[in-house]
């Protein structure tokens, strides 16, 4: 039961006492052992130090997840709560935005992603996915997550510019990849963690290359804003047109910074989260060998000439997405919520100010709900239906993510089109773990595949 409370705040949970510091070393270089460790040590609520966030609340049951998602959005602040993401977003986008101002850019974003614009990117996803599975080698390993990259990343400058080529989204493209490769690993990521970390000493400088290049992608961003302007054409189907078209109720346009921030957000976030999620799903379908035969079986009665929107209704396919956000969560936590008024949650009052965190990662992995929740199991999901507080890939209330039907829709499209033309195996069939990218879990970059025969295509 969640309330205002007129008595004083409680203590906060117990959490772990070495400084904090070492707290945020270990969040970011380790942040799955130290929330299991949090866990077994301090149960289901528990309280850590994260850095500019401070002291950070977390949860992971289902009726603490639902009371935060349920609240009145203005008993929270989460655009200010994300100023992680600002140098890379900056600070008029969606997520970095609260109130009267993220409710105007979600209605303006929304059209962009209605479940019927999805058709008009299901030919698309499927082509650019087999221009670049066509690279594959017979017998040559390849390194899973850049395929994936590339794959996402095209769509998305396809999808948000209706750019395929041409030199601009040539520069586009390596320069996205570079900055979220400058952000790849643990020790990089650190760069955001820190703000002490962010000074720039010259172009050779880890911050310095990030400004950098942050200013160049700005220019080109700009650069097309402006010229989508001048020359604006209706009846071209990309994302940048509709937000160009797009008027808030009192018949404002976006300006070119909210444009570009917006424009950010979605090429980054709208690339980034589904290669790794592609990535770990064909790591699982190939390390569990009834799953694979099981999904490949359903494809094969599909048929190649399926239509996408019946592909994306497949259950087995589907259940294999959601096993896979489940198990490794590309997103650990969902959108931190800083009280603006007294707040109480499973017994616990909080004062304003205070940190509370829906962290997907260990709601995910209560095993009350999903038992044996290490294992891969999409069965589970066509044997019951999991409520939003238990199922939380996308994070959840007015902050859900905004590109979650696109992300999902791809992410079928793409795992059946390689599935049904190559015939792959891993590299190493081992057990991996996520690693630190950014704000991100992603598969280590030497998870590799091999090519070995071309399936029923």
């Amino acid at each position: 039961m969640t309330s205002l409370s007129q008595h004083a705040p409680t203590k906060r949970p117990d959490g772990p006492q070495n400084p904090p510091a070492m707290q945020l070393l270990r969040w970011i270089a380790q942040p799955i052992e130290f929330m299991e460790d949090c866990t077994e040590r301090y149960g289901d609520t528990f309280t850590v130090c994260l850095s500019r966030l401070g002291d950070a609340v977390f949860f992971s049951q289902p009726e603490a997840i639902q009371a935060i998602f349920k609240a009145n959005p203005k008993q929270f602040k989460v655009g200010s709560a994300n100023g992680i993401l600002s140098p890379l977003i900056g600070h008029e986008s969606l997520i970095s935005l609260d109130g009267d101002r993220h409710q105007r850019q979600r209605q303006l974003l929304m059209p962009s992603f209605h479940g019927e614009r999805m058709q008009t990117y299901g030919s698309l996803m499927r082509e650019i996915t087999q221009r670049v599975a066509e690279e594959w080698v017979i017998n040559l390993p390849f390194s899973v997550r850049p395929a994936m990259q590339e794959i996402s990343l095209r769509v998305i400058l396809q999808a948000v510019f209706g750019l395929g080529q041409g030199d601009r989204f040539e520069q586009l493209r390596q320069l996205l990849r570079s900055v979220l490769d400058l952000i790849g690993s643990p020790l990089s990521s650190s760069l955001l963690f820190m703000p002490s970390l962010q000074r720039d000493w010259g172009a050779w400088s880890p911050w310095g290359t990030f400004l950098r290049q942050r200013a160049r992608i700005d220019e080109l961003l700009y650069s097309e804003i402006r010229q989508r302007r001048k020359n604006f054409d209706p009846t071209r189907q990309d994302i940048l047109t509709l937000l160009l078209a797009a008027r808030d109720e009192a018949g404002q346009p976006m300006s070119d910074v909210e444009l570009r921030d917006e424009l950010m957000t979605l090429l980054l976030a709208g690339h980034e989260t589904t290669a790794s999620a592609l990535t770990w799903a064909l790591y699982w379908v190939h390390r569990v060998p009834h799953v694979r035969t099981r999904l490949l079986q359903e494809l094969r009665t599909a048929g190649r000439d399926a239509d996408p929107a019946a592909i994306a209704r497949l259950p087995y396919l589907s259940a294999v997405c959601q096993e896979t956000l489940r198990i490794f969560p590309v997103t650990p936590i969902a959108f931190p919520r800083i009280t603006t008024t007294r707040f109480e949650v499973m017994g616990h009052r909080f004062a304003p100010d205070t940190v509370l965190i829906p962290c997907v990662y260990l709601a995910h992995h209560r095993p009350d709900t999903y038992p044996d929740s290490k294992q891969f199991k999409p069965e589970r999901f066509l044997e019951r239906q999991f409520s939003p507080y238990e199922y939380l890939p996308f994070g959840g209330s007015n902050r859900r993510c905004i590109g979650m039907a696109f992300a999902l829709f791809e992410m079928k499209l793409v795992l059946a089109e390689v599935l049904s033309c190559h015939q792959l195996q891993l590299l190493n069939n081992r057990d991996i773990k996520p690693i630190r990218r950014g704000v991100t879990l992603a598969p280590p970059s030497h998870l590799k595949m091999i090519k070995v025969g071309q399936r029923w295509a």
